[in-house]
């Protein structure tokens, strides 16, 4: 039997869309801005920094980094956004929300501009520093995720919550969409500045000294969005969730929301510590009574997002060399070093600005109508299905008047990633788990997803080389080639549209009524959130 509950959540629950709404959104919105701007950037340079460290000029191609570097680059942000996102979750349940929040911040401007800067101008030196510095600002992002999710589910209203989380992550999209813009400029100003020939016509001029600069500057641009932030992060109040339900300050909850609302709202301080005492409410991560409300949840939430974020983490950090591979970014050796930064800045550009970014905001406008089950099983379907298109005839794509159907079929995987899991997997976790333990199953949910990119990002490295030893990347073994990596890449996603049936649909319910916190007698409502789950899913179980 669900008791009255607390009138500051009500207010929350009910409250008309208003500026405060906004104002959270652009304010955790532009962490993820970040975020995404700094994870993915290093995958417009990587060509760079292989011909700028690695050339042997007696060789007929530019250098690259070798395989042990390459994967150390691409990956070494995703393992410490991986620690980050179980430790600052795990601390955002311990501390509050908001005295983490801009902790994470602080770290990701600092190590952003670090990762700027090297100990020496040798190659071994200037990796090791660019991975240091990269790791811990990945950990930095790694707090961003759950706090922010959290603290946008705990301050929106019941109906329009899923739009509003949404929304935050929507930002990863605008993220991707700079990190391409940026690079546009910088390397564009400086092919015009420092005019240089192709690799084919002289290999020591198509380098030129300068693009050392072009780097750094594209990676430390990352700290102006996340500094600009954090005036305004630091005077966000604490959410009213974490506040009554685990911190136990009935007066402090209702004192802030009043200010946030512009209403008088009373402190339920007896009815506050009755909740809080009930048996639903006490339970903790490892016990049997979480695992029978909220077991099956978690295993739903984690399987999905790791396998999503080996297909999203490796198609967006290597499309570099899909595109290479269909010939549509040129030969290496046909440019110059500081236009082969613009070329791939293009096509990623392209490809965030025509699908990424729309598919995100048809997510923001569509997810409380749709729901989040609905829009993660056809985004994983359509997902699977543009895989295969792509892979079954994949030579048909690599003839040059097919080119442009294979950028069309890969950018529409893209979309439907956004348009589908890559939102949902982050607004779900955010949603059915008890307040006292929202900010750690979050960040368990995001560090499985991290896990998968950690997978996506190091295994295709390898697992997208030619199967022929003479068509590989210097220093690389044979791989399973382009065309299998994409089949293994659609099974996968098939894999998450059935684990996705484990997910519950959250839609126009209270966080409270998925969680079972406002329940009277924890016995009667072992199985709330499963129960609520069932209610409103639209295929049955």
């Amino acid at each position: 039997m669900a008791r009255e509950q607390l009138g500051v959540l009500t207010a929350l629950d009910v409250a008309k869309t208003q500026l405060y709404h906004f104002t959270a959104i652009v304010i955790a919105g532009m962490g993820f801005f970040t975020d995404a701007y700094d994870l993915f950037c290093i995958s417009l340079v990587t060509k760079l920094l292989g011909r700028i460290y690695y050339t042997d000029y007696t060789k007929e191609k530019p250098g690259s980094l070798p395989p042990n570097v390459a994967a150390a680059v691409n990956g070494v942000a995703l393992c410490g956004t991986l620690a980050g996102q179980l430790f600052f979750g795990w601390l955002g349940d311990k501390m509050g929300r908001k005295k983490v929040y801009g902790l994470t911040l602080i770290l990701m401007v600092v190590c952003s501009l670090a990762s700027g800067l090297s100990f020496s101008d040798k190659p071994d030196a200037v990796i090791a520093t660019l991975c240091f510095f990269r790791f811990w600002l990945g950990f930095g992002i790694g707090g961003d995720y759950p706090l922010s999710a959290t603290i946008m589910s705990e301050y929106a209203n019941k109906k329009t919550r899923g739009a509003f989380i949404a929304a935050v992550f929507a930002m990863q999209g605008f993220g991707i969409l700079g990190g391409g813009i940026v690079a546009l400029i910088v390397s564009t100003a400086f092919d015009h500045r420092f005019p240089a020939p192709s690799y084919a016509v002289d290999r020591h001029l198509s380098l030129i000294p300068q693009a050392d600069y072009i780097w750094r500057i594209i990676l430390m641009f990352g700290a102006i969005p996340a500094a600009v932030t954090f005036y305004w992060r630091m005077k966000m109040p604490e959410t009213a969730r974490y506040t009554a339900l685990v911190a136990k300050n009935a007066k402090q909850a209702a004192a802030d929301m009043s200010k946030v609302l512009n209403c008088d709202l009373e402190a339920e301080e007896e009815k506050v510590n009755k909740m809080v005492t009930e048996p639903a409410n006490s339970f903790g991560l490892f016990t049997k009574e979480f695992a029978k409300r909220h077991g099956f949840h978690l295993v739903g939430t984690t399987t999905t997002w790791f396998l999503l974020d080996i297909a999203f983490y490796s198609q967006n950090l290597f499309q570099k060399d899909i595109f290479s591979a269909i010939n549509w970014i040129p030969k290496a050796q046909e440019m110059n070093a500081v236009h082969e930064v613009f070329m791939i800045s293009r096509a990623q550009t392209l490809i965030a600005l025509c699908s990424t970014v729309p598919g995100y905001w048809f997510t923001v406008f569509l997810i409380d109508y749709m729901g989040r089950f609905v829009i993660q099983l056809m985004g994983f379907f359509f997902m699977t299905v543009f895989m295969f298109a792509l892979a079954i005839p994949y030579h048909h794509w690599t003839l040059k008047p097919n080119r442009i159907g294979f950028v069309i079929i890969y950018s529409l995987t893209f979309f439907f990633a956004n348009f589908g899991p890559n939102a949902t997997t982050f607004v779900v976790p955010a949603e059915i788990f008890p307040a006292r333990l929202r900010s750690t199953c979050h960040g368990i949910s995001a560090a499985a997803g991290k896990a998968g990119a950690i997978i996506g990002a190091f295994g295709f490295l390898y697992a997208a080389q030619s199967q022929d030893p003479n068509k590989t990347d210097a220093g690389y073994p044979p791989g399973i080639g382009v065309k299998n990596s994409l089949i293994a890449l659609g099974v996968i996603n098939f894999l998450g549209m059935v684990f996705t049936l484990l997910v519950p649909e959250s839609k126009g319910k209270s966080l409270e009524e998925l969680t079972g916190e406002n329940d009277e007698n924890g016995e009667e409502m072992k199985n709330t959130a499963a129960a609520a789950a069932d209610s409103a899913r639209t295929v049955p179980v």
